[in-house]
């Protein structure tokens, strides 16, 4: 069993952010990253942005970068100043006492402290031209993708709050935007509700899931989708240059259920302006805490706290 000072669960920009400002501090971090052929719902090593294509909004690249080209840049900056990478799904850990265990499909690692960054995952439909179409015109996060579909007419799968807040931000850049939701009501707040139905550019179909996404022939693009009708059985036909997937995100919180204090949803339960976790000498940051912003940017914030708190508390 190898023990190092420090353990990083997790190669998003929260993980590689918290590596960079540790191995920088001299704690020879070990950053523990999943597999890279893990499904999308899985959370590949790199995080989400290595299902995205242009990034646009992450600071000091004026003209936008490639999601996985970025990841590999945090990468090779956290290898640069001592930090180990260790590749390995992690299959149960020990966070009971010190050290922290963490159990791989390939060893057992022990740390003195230990930071969690496994971030969210996305919920999606579950179909295969999802899949292939992820970053090719089918998106997770409008926040990230929609000026890329500018005077589109676009296609929202959801009917909560994330569905109506993504759907008013698209409306800044889309042609029309249309809501597509499995009942016949919606499930967002009132006031949500009530800001959408009264934006004329929102249109609603009711009682609908997305079957199909549809493509050009032998082209990564999205041209439409097929919809069912769950009362009627009947399929029709939508035109729609991109689809924003918002039925809600899943903290990729498992693995520490029952051993750090979460919310309802799982998200980890952080002191408010800290990285502090319920268990001493726990830390966490990025996604997996974050429920409001989910970008990037805030997550790589989020790990240079988290570094620096693990940093004072094995110096104590």
């Amino acid at each position: 069993m190898e023990r190092v000072r420090l353990a990083i669960v997790g190669s998003g920009p929260a993980g590689l952010t918290a590596a960079v400002y540790a191995s920088r501090a001299l704690l020879e971090p070990v950053v523990v990253e999943g597999e890279i052929s893990r499904p999308l719902n899985d959370l590949p090593a790199g995080g989400q942005l290595m299902i995205t294509t242009d990034v646009e909004n992450y600071p000091g690249f004026p003209e936008g970068i490639m999601g996985p080209d970025l990841m590999d840049l945090f990468r090779k900056q956290a290898e640069r100043f001592g930090t180990r990478i260790r590749q390995g799904n992690i299959v149960r850990v020990d966070i009971g006492a010190r050290p922290f265990r963490l159990f791989l499909d390939g060893g057992e690692l022990a740390c003195d402290a230990l930071i969690v960054a496994t971030g969210a995952s996305a919920k999606l439909l579950d179909i295969e031209s999802e899949t292939r179409l992820m970053g090719h015109g089918v998106s997770a996060c409008a926040t990230c993708d929609g000026a890329f579909f500018k005077g589109e007419d676009l296609v929202i799968v959801g009917g909560g709050d994330t569905a109506m807040e993504e759907a008013l931000f698209l409306t800044r850049f889309a042609h029309k935007v249309t809501v597509v939701h499995r009942r016949d009501s919606l499930r967002a707040s009132k006031i949500m509700q009530e800001r959408a139905q009264k934006n004329p550019k929102i249109a609603f179909v009711w009682n609908s899931v997305v079957e199909e996404i549809l493509a050009p022939e032998g082209k990564l693009a999205v041209r439409g989708v097929r919809l069912r009708n769950l009362l009627s059985g009947e399929t029709s036909e939508m035109a729609a240059g991109g689809v924003f997937v918002a039925i809600g995100h899943k903290p990729n919180s498992d693995l520490f259920k029952g051993q750090l204090t979460m919310d309802a949803a799982g998200y980890v339960h952080v002191e408010q302006g800290a990285t502090r976790t319920s268990v001493a000498g726990v830390f966490a940051c990025g996604d997996v805490v974050d429920h409001v912003y989910r970008q990037a940017v805030t997550a790589a914030g989020t790990g240079c706290m988290a570094a620096i708190d693990a940093e004072r508390f094995l110096s104590q």
